[in-house]
């Protein structure tokens, strides 16, 4: 499991007693950022009739978020459309950089993902108050709920919404935490199996290293949905 060790990188760094040192999850944040600012740059540089690699990558990422945001949270979010942008490309590319060998997958880790999703959280009931008032508490009864029914559906609903970050922090995290833990589970028996036996392991390896890939994908896809759903809810307070 030392892939997933964290480890300071540079001098130690202190605020009062909390250490806030570099460390290699620091970086691979501060690369991913790097890259995506550089790859949407050159991206959108030049706006050519027929677009290269870099201009189609960049357009259709737009377009795909765009839509994303449009069938989940309607029209009222399009102004969080850069929040939710920003949001999914750097956990794809957190994501991808974490399929590099002797990289630094960041979002194996809870603690990443929960701030993440904490941040969501505490932002979109932010905005459902200051949109509907004291009026947001109707999302927790839901219409047409029997009178008898109410207090235990409310507490139902109450407990759901407040899940709401760790399940969006775990799902993320676990997914990407297994799947790294099995291709080196794969790795280790193609190189303890030697030539001879090893072919078994090493076709599985590479087959999951490209479910992984599709999987790392797929996380960063139902982290952003996630967050227009909660979002929805927040500014048209379907219940």
């Amino acid at each position: 499991m030392y892939q997933f060790n964290v480890y300071r990188i540079g001098p130690e760094i202190k605020l009062g007693e909390i250490d806030i040192s570099f460390t290699n999850a620091s970086l691979f944040m501060v690369i991913s950022s790097i890259a995506i600012i550089i790859i949407f740059n050159l991206g959108s540089k030049k706006n050519s009739l027929i677009p290269g690699r870099l201009q189609l990558i960049s357009e259709l990422s737009y377009s795909f978020v765009s839509k994303m945001i449009s069938d989940t949270a309607g029209s009222k979010a399009k102004p969080y459309f850069s929040f939710i942008f920003s949001l999914f490309m750097f956990v794809l590319f957190c994501n991808m950089f974490g399929m590099i060998p002797y990289s630094f997958t960041v979002t194996s880790h809870i603690i990443v993902t929960f701030v993440l999703a904490a941040f969501i959280f505490i932002g979109v009931t932010i905005i459902g108050f200051v949109k509907h008032g004291f009026g947001y508490l109707k999302l927790f009864v839901p219409s047409g709920v029997p009178f008898v029914l109410l207090p235990l559906i409310v507490v139902i609903e109450i407990i759901s919404y407040l899940s709401r970050p760790i399940s969006l922090s775990v799902r993320l995290f676990a997914n990407m935490m297994a799947g790294h833990t099995m291709m080196k589970v794969f790795g280790g028996f193609v190189v303890s199996l030697g030539i001879i036996g090893g072919w078994l392991p090493l076709s599985f390896s590479v087959a999951l290293t490209g479910l992984e890939i599709l999987v790392a994908f797929l996380q960063a896809y139902v982290f952003a949905i996630l967050t227009c759903i909660y979002l929805n809810d927040a500014l048209n307070l379907h219940h």
